[in-house]
């Protein structure tokens, strides 16, 4: 009788864990995760774009870290009708004192919940696509670097997918919670006239010695985290890798 339940609990067992590897197939190293289940995780969404000329990254100012430089992009938001379902997952999302940062995909969550949310990203529904996350942010970010008049150029352009990051989990000095970045990195698609423009314009005021608010950088830069005087964020690494190098750069709320 004993070894009858024995082999049903294995059984069982097993079939567990089968299932959660099969739900969870495109985030295994997630897993790990559930070992702490109640641990807080912070957790963001976001894509970037990759604008080059060979060895020649394009990087835009940083409005919550003055003197820093990454590439452009930002945090993809969720949609109002998908509140419930990230209710579910008990995230908690991250107050920023800017009104553009509302329904950011930038939040908390138990540690146990991380792989349900990661599946949710996947499944693409309930949120901003992140081509469309590209033109917003590019709208916003131009204003913000003084070059207003190619905005325009920014919503007539297409991208292309260079690769997908889940940069973490790792601990924060200084703090109780862990944190994962998911990130995708993007090309600016050059298949259109308004696309040449953008680029040539972006490449153009990169390497203009006097823009404060448009830098470039090259690899060994971004590696290293200074361009000149200028310090190169450490997302930047993931134009040109799946790794981040350095530790955050904490931004001014």
């Amino acid at each position: 009788m004993i070894e009858k339940i024995l082999v049903g609990v294995a059984v069982a067992l097993l079939g567990w864990i089968g299932r959660t590897l099969m739900r969870n197939r495109h985030h295994l190293r997630l897993l790990r995760l559930l070992l702490t289940p109640r641990r807080r995780v912070r957790v963001s969404v976001a894509v970037l774009l990759r604008v080059q000329d060979e060895d020649h990254y394009v990087l835009f100012g940083s409005p919550t870290r003055p003197g820093s430089f990454g590439p452009p992009g930002g945090v993809v938001k969720y949609h109002d009708s998908e509140r419930r379902g990230l209710d579910k997952l008990r995230f908690d999302p991250e107050g920023r004192t800017r009104g553009v940062m509302k329904h950011d995909l930038r939040g908390f969550l138990p540690a146990v919940m991380v792989p349900g949310f990661a599946r949710w990203l996947h499944r693409g529904t309930g949120r901003e696509h992140s081509t469309d996350c590209l033109r917003r942010e590019l709208a916003e970010e131009l204003g913000e670097i003084g070059r207003p008049e190619l905005t325009h150029l920014s919503q007539a352009v297409r991208f292309s997918l260079v690769r997908k990051v889940i940069d973490g989990p790792w601990d924060v000095p200084g703090e109780q919670y862990r944190q994962i970045r998911f990130m995708e990195v993007y090309d600016l698609l050059c298949d259109r006239p308004e696309a040449d423009e953008l680029r040539t314009a972006l490449v153009t005021l990169s390497r203009a010695q006097g823009d404060s608010q448009v830098v470039g950088a090259t690899r060994q830069d971004i590696l290293r985290g200074r361009s000149g005087p200028h310090l190169v964020l450490p997302q930047s690494a993931f134009l040109v890798g799946d790794r981040r190098v350095r530790e955050d750069i904490q931004p001014v709320r």
